[in-house]
């Protein structure tokens, strides 16, 4: 007997399979078969049966489940049972008994062929033909098709990437395109397939049908979620523009197994097409407007947009595309014709290469040029004010590097601003611009010395005059210090402009260092208004001025807040803004996220922007959303007295605290509902059944 569920749930023997009917103990099944070998907690299978909101019976509903599932196993002749443990529950299997474990030890053992392709290949398919259909469909749980099955389906992602990449370099082009036009089809946005696909046809002679593609995909991207092709894209379609020859195909694509990254060694020599490895390119897919909202570049819709548009064939121009291959794909790159001395440094100087002795993936550190800000809307007294002092003639008397802080909440705009200021002054830095991220993938400050080495390593040490560099989401002063420094001095920037983001107020280095501080906060009524208009279209937009007004209120002019709801309305444009705005308004903070990418939310910014505080003042900052507005005042309720005013003054350089009124202090709307929702689920989940 086996366990589907890489389709609908199942029980399989032989050619005989018995579809289970939607129901609570099908819920209870697919929870503990998405957890085989594993001890489930009761806990959370309640709430994959039920959801979060749980009856009072809950806990004896779930054993009923449990005794319902053992009866159906026996009728069956199903040997597999549902240990009762020590909290929970655990089924055991293995991957001849459940088609997720076959699945996932199939790709195991692909992954072990990776010198012998044609063996890959074969391992991989036998995987993927272990999938049936629609994930759980007849699983009516939405904990389980929130939380689980989005992952699952990256996991047969990156197995149908690494199949088209194998038949790349396998010289079967053919077999490749039909599995890349439904792929495309399929998952639109999905850029990487996009760009296999585009691959194909040009390697299978197709140049004009492939330029056509390229077309195509940029103008969805634009049209629908306002971004750009994301670099790798850029140059692949710059090299067909030049009618090169891309060599040898088939590059080095790791495998996703239950979370686990196993790289694999390439078939071909690899320069890493893509600004982005295909395993982080999935996960958060660079199309997705609202990716730069959650990781606070405000009204960005930048993703991974920070590799410079440089171009990575180092071989010459060939008339045929069916030459052998007359360069290494890893000889040093070629710039883009017009690039920045940085931005051809960026492509020639090893920035592909990990920092010694970091622990995160090279694309959560790599320095790149500065990208356009799509539809940067507002900010104009702030802009103006940027550009003023960046181009300022007077430096520092000191020597330090000319330094603008741009701070405020997370999601307030802060990196778009920054990037967009630096657009507008580009001429006045003859050596470029570089966005260098000071914080790896998973929020971990990168020290200050390994930064200053990149950008050493990337600048170059040639003068060439000055550089603008953003020191993107720094942490807290110490891990800048040391890169403002005069010159001459260990780890400094001598000679450049420096512009650093930062949800801290880091006013002790203004104090020590000097500089001028652009402090950001919501958007005006007029610039909400404004970004409605230019993301969705005037037509739509003036069609109902009232409704989209409303919708500017609803997400409390926060930046990030509309940058999401526009990209929802944008894949739906039959809906009327009046009917978007009564739907929103029933419940915010749930409908301000990215259905096809949750991570991408409200919820989730403010949840990893609580998570940098110390634990004692999140605590406080829990206290206060959570109180009434009086507990902020100076005074505080009469039945309490104030909180600390040092806990204020940390809260509000954390740009958690905005400036009053009422008081001198205010929380944000948006960000007293989540506080006070989370509280209530955490509550919830500790009541005793």
């Amino acid at each position: 007997m086996r366990f589907q569920l890489l389709g609908p749930l199942a029980l399989a023997d032989g050619t005989d399979t018995v579809v289970l009917q939607p129901s609570k103990p099908a819920n209870l099944l697919a929870a503990l078969l998405l957890h085989a070998n594993s001890a489930v907690s009761a806990e959370y299978l309640q709430r994959a049966i039920w959801g979060e909101e749980q009856p009072a019976t809950a806990k004896a509903a779930l054993q009923t489940c449990v005794l319902r599932l053992r009866r159906l196993f026996s009728r069956h002749g199903v040997t597999t049972s549902i240990e009762a443990v020590p909290g929970g529950y655990r089924i055991t299997a293995a991957p001849p008994t459940l088609d997720l474990l076959g699945f996932r030890d199939r790709v195991r053992r692909a992954a072990g062929l990776a010198r012998e392709p044609e063996a890959e290949l074969c391992a991989l398919r036998d995987a993927l033909a272990l999938w049936q259909g629609s994930l759980l469909a007849n699983v009516r749980s939405v904990v389980l098709h929130r939380d689980e099955v989005p992952r699952l389906a990256e996991e047969r992602l990156r197995a149908v990437e690494r199949v088209c990449d194998l038949l790349l370099g396998l010289g079967r082009c053919g077999e490749a395109l039909v599995d890349l036009w439904t792929a495309t089809r399929v998952h639109p946005g999905h850029e990487r397939f996009h760009e296999q696909l585009i691959e194909a046809l040009y390697r299978s002679g197709r140049q004009a049908q492939a330029l056509a593609e390229y077309r195509r995909v940029k103008g969805f991207l634009l049209e629908e979620l306002g971004v750009d092709p994301s670099p790798s894209l850029r140059r692949l379609e710059l090299s067909i523009l030049r009618g090169e020859d891309l060599g040898p195909a088939g590059p080095a694509a790791p495998h996703v197994i239950r979370g686990e990254t196993v790289p694999l060694p390439a078939t071909r020599p690899s320069t890493d097409r893509g600004a982005v490895p295909a395993t982080d390119r999935g996960a958060v897919p660079a199309t997705d407007p609202g990716a730069s909202p959650v990781t606070d570049r405000g009204t960005a819709a930048a993703g991974d947009r920070g590799a410079p548009p440089v171009g990575d064939r180092a071989a010459p121009p060939v008339g045929g595309r069916g030459a052998a291959p007359v360069a290494d794909r890893s000889a040093v790159p070629v710039a883009a014709p017009g690039a920045t001395p940085v931005a051809a440094r960026v492509a020639a100087a090893g920035t592909d290469a990990p920092t010694a002795g970091t622990d995160a993936p090279a694309a959560a550190s790599r320095i790149g040029a500065v990208p356009a800000v799509p539809h940067f809307t507002g900010r104009a007294a702030e802009t103006a004010a940027m550009t003023a002092r960046l181009t300022a003639t007077s430096p520092p008397e000191d020597d330090r590097p000319l330094t603008v802080l741009v701070s405020g909440a997370p999601g307030i705009g802060k990196s778009a601003l920054a990037q967009h200021a630096a657009r507008l002054v580009r001429d006045a830095f003859p050596a470029g611009q570089l966005l260098v991220p000071m914080t790896r993938a998973d929020g971990e400050p990168r020290p200050a010395d390994e930064v200053a080495a990149d950008v050493a390593a990337t600048l170059g040490a040639s003068g060439e005059g000055r550089a603008l560099l953003i020191l993107d989401d720094v942490i807290d002063a110490d891990q800048v210090r040391p890169l403002l420094t005069p010159r001459g001095e260990a780890g400094a920037l001598p000679g450049h402009a420096v512009v650093v983001t930062s949800r801290m107020g880091l006013g002790g280095l203004i104090a020590t260092h000097g500089g001028w501080v652009q402090r950001l906060t919501t958007f005006t009524e007029a610039e909400s208004y404004a970004l409605l208009l230019t993301a969705l279209g005037a037509e739509r937009v003036e069609a109902e001025p009232r409704a989209a007004h409303r919708l500017a209120a609803l997400c409390g002019h926060f930046p990030a807040a509309l940058r999401i709801l526009t990209a929802r309305l944008l894949t739906r444009p039959g809906l009327r803004l009046a009917d978007a705005a009564d739907w929103l308004g029933e419940d915010p903070l749930a409908r301000l996220t990215l259905t096809d990418s949750p991570d991408h939310s409200v919820d989730g910014l403010f949840d990893r922007a609580l998570g940098r505080l110390d634990p004692r003042l999140s605590e406080a900052f829990t206290h206060l959303a959570q109180g009434p507005p009086t507990l902020l005042d100076d005074q505080g309720p009469e039945d309490e007295g104030p909180v600390p005013e040092a806990v204020r003054e940390r809260l509000a350089d954390a740009g958690l605290l905005e400036d009053g009124p009422p008081g001198p202090y205010r929380i944000h709307d948006l960000l007293r509902a989540h506080v006070r929702r989370t509280a209530r689920t955490r509550d919830r989940r500790t009541e005793k059944v």
